[in-house]
């Protein structure tokens, strides 16, 4: 069963009567309507819905269970949620006049139903239900907005629509008849089959997507790939994911929809306050004490979405340095990254409408942001320490040495592949003891050796220490594979230190091992062999047919049997089994061996694995005939003097082999450690390129963006300057010509050259030769100057002298205005002499 939030407030009521004076009593959904009333009085809500519909239209009550085909109303002076399908009523904590119950609602709705929430906004004032309508848009759910051109109050349609909060927009009379036309087209999910959904039917779509804005979204989890894609195929009523690859192949504004469908951009001011609260009351004092007090605090927060919790995050550091080291002041500065390049541009604005007062307590508002007419203004301080730029952290190098990064609720839109290539990224990002934030349903996972949780609940991190995902050369193993990650070929989570192989030391010790050393192989608990060291085609063969690896299969005759016996007894002890002189089969002719099987528990890696052991069996060593004692006893002479002199000589040539051995591994290995450290210099030297140029990039996309407000605001005071038809003239302190207006040029003799000169060097064709005098005096004593000068083509004009005054009320030179009133003198002469002339 679907539930459908409806918020409507001012105008609310005639736009109700229309849509469910539309709806079918049969839809199976249920319906729960919130609006704004006095708290004093009871409502007549009910009652008045009841006329337009068939359906039971009844007041809400506590703990009610919801059942379909049914209104439910919330009562007067309460807040309705939605949990576990029932209603939950409770007292409103704000006062009236700041209550905000369509949020509440709608947010309730986001959490029990997910992706089947639907949320209604019609006829109302202000803007309520814009912040609940994004988190039902964040979970996958449907947005209906009434069209604001029919709405008796536009303002919260309007609010819902400019938060992109738009699935579908139409007068109230045909929100119905389209709400179930969606519904009927997208198919609710079976039980398991967001597990179970690939992207092979969406290749297409994503290729689309990847060829227009570069961003690869074949590592998203692909039931929220499908959702999203279900949503937007709904409103265009379209049933095939080949029909829609069409239509988004011929109608680029559609891709772009689809992108930002994608990238479920949901944000507020301190969400989840009891984060916020641990992280500025313990989790930063606590980095502060580590860090000198001259250290410049660097954060990331990734996915910043429009802004407000990197603004948070720079409010939080702020009051957290100036407590901790009121002497130092703030240094410190935020990177926030997103994908998309309207949400930066929000940011960047840092305007927020006035429903951030149920988010940001009054004080933090009153020292932190300017109030305006219509909206919110972060405060210049905070905004200039918090750089927004467009990043990909898919394809983008990362930003580093950071003390926090908040990356909440991004990791849950991957896969889990994505996920551990992020995870360590952010490691190496870090310095040491940094703070890593998820969201709520995030977590480090396996990676628990990459950071220790400080509040599990809260999902905040800190970053232990760990070589292997340092090392020097992490970001060159990282980049680009992060992006080209293969789903068929997945990578370990641990990255090994590389080690050097191919140094005459380790090519002897494979020689020997495999020529010289007794043949043997490891087995598993079933008896397969899972390593083979030197030669064992005397012993082992392979079976006929299908490969099979267990040794039973692959023991030669003779040798069977007895090792079966062998492996069985070596299972039950700590001590080796010895078989000695068994006779095996071979293509040769029968091979005398001696075999050694152990059961192996250290190191971990073999732990539970066994060991087996051949040592061929000399034909010296086996019985023969006997010899007279006399001949036996000579030869055994001759055998024994002829043996320590081959071992002599062989103890000789491996002391000399050693030493040789140790002199080139010494000068190798300090070689390679020349090598290894230059290596690790450059590689040091490349990442600190690459993080300077992010943040280059950042800062000059921000100056660019101030450099673009520059010039309009320059444009914009031209025109207001040139349209007023006044002559105006600006002067520094130095009376220098700044800047002027085009009918000025007409009384003052002024060129474009003319800027920067003295006022003193200008011909002009006023008769007023004190003009540079009085404008002195106004710039000492800034009192304004006005006088009445003629020309000397006989007009008049008003000369008004006054200071230039900055921003930060500073005098910065004199403005100078002059208005002609010639036709006003001339009036005022023609009464005067019609005055003089009726005297008697």
């Amino acid at each position: 069963m679907r539930i459908v939030g409806i918020g409507a407030s001012a105008g609310g009521l005639a736009a109700l009567e229309e849509f469910f004076s539309h709806t079918p009593v049969d839809t199976g959904m249920a319906f729960i309507v919130v609006q704004h009333m006095d708290p004093r009085q009871k409502t007549m809500l009910p009652e008045l819905l009841q006329r337009s519909t068939r359906m039971p239209v009844v007041e809400a009550e506590q703990n009610a269970c919801v059942q379909p085909d049914t209104v439910y109303v919330i009562p007067s002076n309460s807040e309705l949620r939605f949990e576990d399908g029932r209603l939950l009523l409770e007292k409103p904590g704000a006062p009236a006049g700041l209550r905000l119950p369509i949020n509440i609602l709608f947010s309730s709705l986001a959490s029990a139903c997910n992706e089947q929430a639907i949320a209604v906004v019609l006829s109302g004032m202000g803007a309520d239900g814009t912040l609940g309508m994004q988190t039902i848009r964040a979970v996958g759910g449907l947005t209906v907005v009434q069209d604001p051109a029919t709405a008796q109050y536009d303002a919260m349609p309007k609010s819902a629509i400019a938060a992109g909060c738009d699935d579908i927009v139409a007068p109230a009379g045909e929100l119905a008849p389209r709400l179930l036309s969606y519904i009927n087209s997208v198919a609710e999910p079976e039980p398991g089959e967001s597990a179970t959904r690939s992207l092979q039917p969406v290749e297409s779509i994503i290729a689309i997507l990847q060829q227009t804005t570069r961003h690869d979204f074949s590592l998203y989890k692909p039931s929220t790939l499908h959702r999203r894609i279900e949503r937007r195929m709904a409103i265009h009523g379209i049933t095939k994911l080949e029909a829609y690859a069409r239509y988004l192949g011929d109608n680029s504004q559609e891709v772009q929809l689809l992108f930002n469908e994608l990238l479920i951009g949901v944000t507020e001011f301190f969400r989840d306050p009891q984060i916020w609260d641990y992280l500025g009351e313990a989790a930063l004092p606590a980095l502060l004490a580590e860090r000198p007090p001259e250290h410049h605090w660097r954060a990331w927060v990734v996915g910043c979405s429009t802004g407000e919790e990197a603004y948070s995050l720079a409010i939080l550091l702020t009051e957290a340095v100036e407590q901790a080291q009121p002497e130092v002041g703030g240094r410190f500065t935020v990177f926030a990254s997103d994908l998309s390049q309207d949400a930066i541009t929000t940011a960047r604005a840092g305007r927020y409408p006035h429903s951030i007062e149920a988010q940001i307590s009054e004080p933090r508002l009153a020292r932190f942001f300017t109030r305006h007419d219509k909206y919110y203004q972060i405060n210049q301080d905070i905004r200039d320490r918090v750089l927004f730029a467009q990043h990909d952290v898919i394809l983008d190098p990362p930003f580093t040495k950071l003390d926090i990064i908040a990356c909440r609720n991004l990791l849950i839109y991957f896969d889990p592949m994505l996920q551990r290539r992020l995870l360590p990224l952010f490691h190496y990002s870090l310095l040491d003891n940094g703070l890593l934030l998820l969201g709520n349903s995030e977590t480090v996972g396996r990676l628990n050796y990459l950071f220790t949780p400080l509040k599990s609940k809260l999902r905040l991190y800190r970053r232990l220490e760990h070589d292997s995902i340092s090392g020097s050369n992490f970001l060159l193993k990282s980049f680009p594979p992060l992006s080209t990650l293969s789903k068929e070929h997945p990578m370990s989570t641990s990255i090994a230190p590389a080690t050097t192989t191919d140094t005459l030391q380790a090519a002897a010790d494979h020689l020997l091992l495999q020529v010289y050393s007794p043949a043997a192989v490891v087995l598993n608990r079933e008896a397969d062999i899972v390593y083979i060291s030197g030669r064992t085609g005397k012993y082992l063969e392979p079976a006929a047919g299908k490969a099979n690896w267990n040794i039973h299969a692959m023991a030669r005759e003779g040798l069977r049997t007895p090792l079966y016996t062998a492996l069985q007894q070596a299972a039950l002890q700590t001590t080796p089994v010895e078989l000695n002189n068994l006779a095996v089969q071979t293509g040769t002719g029968v091979q005398h061996v001696d075999v050694v099987v152990q059961s192996l528990q250290e190191p971990g890696v073999m732990k539970d694995m066994t060991v087996v052991v051949f040592r061929e069996v000399a034909e010296r060593h086996r019985p023969r005939r006997k010899k007279p004692a006399g001949e036996a006893d000579a030869e055994y002479s001759k055998d024994i003097l002829r043996y320590q002199q081959a071992i002599e000589q062989l103890s000789e040539e491996a002391r000399l082999s050693r030493e040789e051995l140790q002199a080139s591994n010494e000068e190798l290995q300090s070689t390679n450690e020349e090598l290894q450290s230059a290596n690790e210099e450059l590689t040091s030297s490349k990442e600190e390129m690459q993080s300077m140029n992010e943040e280059l990039q950042t800062i000059n996309a921000e100056l660019q963006t101030k450099l673009d407000d520059l010039a309009l605001a320059q444009s914009d005071m031209q025109n207001v300057l040139n349209s007023i038809e006044i002559a105006i003239l600006f002067m520094d302190q130095n009376l220098n010509v700044r800047r002027y207006t085009a009918r000025a040029s007409a009384i003052i003799s002024l060129r474009e050259s003319d800027v920067g000169r003295p006022l003193s060097d200008l011909t002009t064709i006023l008769d007023y030769p004190e003009l540079e005098d009085d404008a002195k005096v106004t710039l000492d004593t800034l009192v304004v100057s006005e006088k009445q000068i003629t020309t000397r083509e006989g007009r008049w004009f008003s000369i008004r002298i006054m200071p230039y005054r900055r921003l930060d009320n500073v005098i910065d030179g004199v403005v100078m205005t002059m208005v002609d009133i010639t036709d006003t003198k001339a009036l005022e002469s023609r009464l005067r002499l019609e005055s003089n002339s009726q005297q008697p």
